[in-house]
């Protein structure tokens, strides 16, 4: 929006043009979703208060948790209005990966608040039936990987890129393609999901994770960069900077409440909402294996309550004393805290080996 403001204000001064700069605006992109998530959130906070939106805590997970219940939750809404709202004011607006990125996190947003809602009327931990969630995700989560499909304009656009190896990039079929993007947005939601257990656990691995999708948007975006670090080059996705600057930004003001001890928590609205926009970026600047890098505590998480699920169907016993992983920890006389830095200096280590593939190839 203030893109179009600034090419108009260029004629009258020539200074307007710095902020045609992608680096610039997703600079100010971050910025603003970070004020708006800093100036907002006290106030969302008391408006759950007074409403009564509590988090409801099972009564089978880690008895330190029993205190949290009652937190207000829903806080993810926050950040997608920051997002949303920094992204509507950075970013080109006639840029189609925007709004794709936009329309599925906005949905699976909403499938979020749903979940969150009934979960509060009903004081209980339940929320939409793991069907129900799961049919919505899919309809969103494929429609988008056919928008994808049928909007590429390039061969890139569907090629898988395997990270480490220069020239080792295949030609995926059309509907491979499809399926492909759908396990990874459907997959990253739901992954994200299982790891918001704690306080501040999931956000800055969020954080971290959207901000090198950033710089791997950019490069991917910019011609002689993409030529210079052997990537393909597709036009249009250095857009999407500015996007993941702002999910940088709305996720650290959001930290800043969610931060132990927990003032807020994000809820579903948020956990399926940000996971699944890692996923779509990750899809559409072609790094979906380096997403599983850099995301690695979304995938251990998962593989924990997958591993944990299948052994006891087998034996009648759990092989993790609690799943997802984190709570494991937790009944092994962890303290809430040292789980959760511990994890994030995971994350940041997982990252670095995923922006080290840009340059190791």
């Amino acid at each position: 929006m203030l893109l179009w403001l600034n090419e108009y204000l260029t004629q009258f001064y020539a200074g307007f043009n710095v902020v045609q700069y992608i680096t610039l605006r997703a600079i100010l992109g971050t910025v603003t979703a970070l004020l708006i998530a800093l100036i907002l959130g006290p106030w969302m906070i008391r408006s759950l208060q007074r409403k009564q939106i509590g988090q409801s805590v099972r009564d089978d997970g880690p008895q330190s948790h029993l205190s949290k219940a009652g937190t207000p939750t829903m806080g993810g809404a926050l950040m997608l209005v920051a997002i949303i709202i920094s992204t509507l004011l950075w970013a080109d607006l006639s840029n189609r990966f925007v709004w794709i990125i936009l329309g599925v996190m906005f949905l699976f947003g909403v499938i979020g608040w749903i979940d969150d809602y009934r979960k509060v009327t009903k004081r209980n931990s339940d929320g939409l039936s793991a069907k129900q969630k799961y049919f919505w995700q899919s309809v969103i989560g494929g429609g988008a990987a056919m928008i994808l499909l049928f909007t590429a304009t390039t061969p890139a656009e569907t090629q898988l890129i395997v990270p480490f190896f220069k020239h080792f990039i295949i030609d995926l079929s059309p509907w491979f393609f499809v399926l492909l993007s759908y396990f990874v947005i459907v997959g990253t939601s739901n992954a994200v999901n299982l790891t918001d257990g704690l306080d501040g656990l999931a956000i800055m691995p969020i954080v971290l994770v959207g901000g090198a999708l950033g710089i791997f948007a950019y490069t991917t975006g910019h011609i002689n960069f993409a030529n210079y670090l052997g990537i393909p080059y597709i036009a249009g996705v250095g857009e999407v900077t500015i996007l993941c600057g702002t999910m940088v930004g709305a996720g650290l003001g959001f930290l800043w409440f969610n931060t132990y001890p927990a003032q807020v928590f994000m809820g579903d609205v948020g956990s399926l909402s940000l996971g699944a926009a890692l996923g779509v970026i990750a899809v559409i600047v072609r790094q979906e294996l380096v997403l599983v890098i850099m995301g690695g505590i979304f995938v251990i998480e998962t593989l924990s309550v997958i591993i944990q699920v299948a052994y006891y169907k087998k034996t009648q016993r759990r092989f993790f004393l609690m799943a997802p992983l984190h709570h494991h920890f937790e009944l092994k006389g962890w303290p809430e805290p040292r789980v959760i830095v511990r994890f994030w200096i995971i994350t940041v280590v997982l990252v670095l080996i995923g922006l080290a593939s840009l340059k190791i190839r």
